[in-house]
């Protein structure tokens, strides 16, 4: 609109007036609203699907592991098993009889034959009597875990009432009444002859390299700090003036020698350890592998456990 210069106060209006400008302020359009509306509506519903799905999931894994875990404590059970045949089919050896050690040989391989059978039971029973077979298994598995360390010698003191531990094979032969028949039962078994007949055509360097047993260089030979001159197996020549007083304080196994096929050096301390060593050696080793057979089952039953007492109550 032109400025009017005369000073009229009604000015003319114009013709083509510009529209006023709206007080209202502007809105998002509808077709905007009803866009957002749904999207953040999806949110918590997906959400919601995750932290329903999530569980599930890890009730299939728990369920999965779980199986794999049962197969591998029954694989796991078979050597127990082997070991049940090779205790109860072995025949004793080494005059253990005359210490009722095949009695104890029979007694560990029924108790290993119903440990094997109670933990495939505890296996089998888990999903339903999760915490009965869980205290069922673990109780025999801890007994034979302690028969294990003491076959091993881990008790110093206590192992000696305990048969078969090393304490305990040192009591009976330090008993002299004892002694007296092991050793009839060591020279009936024909250690020494079979030595001696073996070696009859070594010379005294040969015989030094042939690697004996416990019981044949501690029964058939004497000690090597006698310092005697090698003949044969079972037949030795002292050598030297005055060898005997020498290491008459110092090993009196020098003078116990003698070169008769019935005496040698079966009263020799050398002879009840070498006889000391080979009982611990068979029953050593069976203690590890009770030891190592209870730890991997323990270790099992308490995984298997934990994950029946899952599946029970993660619900």
């Amino acid at each position: 609109m032109a400025e009017n210069t005369n000073g009229n106060p009604n000015p003319t209006p114009d013709p083509n007036p510009a529209p006023a400008p709206d007080p209202t302020p502007k809105s998002n359009p509808p077709e905007a609203v009803a866009v957002a509306v749904p999207e953040e509506a999806s949110k918590p519903q997906e959400v919601t699907e995750r932290r329903i799905m999530t569980p599930s999931k890890l009730m299939m894994k728990v369920k999965i592991y779980a199986g794999l875990l049962s197969i591998i404590t029954f694989i796991i059970s078979l050597p127990i098993l082997a070991s049940v045949v090779w205790l109860l089919y072995m025949k004793d050896y080494d005059c253990e009889k005359l210490l009722r050690l095949p009695k104890l040989q029979t007694g560990l391989g029924v108790g290993l034959l119903f440990l094997f059978l109670l933990s495939n039971a505890a296996v089998f029973f888990k999903a339903r009597f999760p915490l009965p077979s869980f205290f069922v298994i673990m109780v025999p598995l801890i007994v034979v875990l302690t028969m294990g360390l003491a076959l091993v010698g881990t008790y110093k003191m206590e192992s000696s009432r305990i048969m078969a531990s090393p304490m305990w094979f040192k009591e009976k032969v330090r008993n002299d009444n004892n002694w007296k028949n092991l050793k009839s039962c060591i020279y009936s078994s024909g250690v020494c002859d079979e030595l001696a007949a073996r070696s009859i055509t070594l010379k005294a360097y040969q015989f030094s390299l042939k690697k004996l047993t416990s019981l044949e260089s501690g029964c058939c030979n004497p000690p090597g700090i006698c310092e005697m001159d090698y003949v044969n197996a079972t037949y030795w020549r002292r050598s030297g003036d005055g060898v005997e007083d020498k290491y008459e304080v110092a090993d009196s196994d020098c003078n116990t020698w003698d070169n008769n096929r019935t005496v040698l050096c079966y009263d020799c301390d050398t002879c009840r350890d070498g006889f000391v060593r080979v009982m611990e050696s068979k029953w050593w080793k069976l203690g590890v592998f009770l030891i190592f057979m209870a730890l991997l089952l323990i270790v099992c039953h308490l995984l298997l456990f934990v994950a029946a007492m899952w599946q029970r109550y993660s619900g």
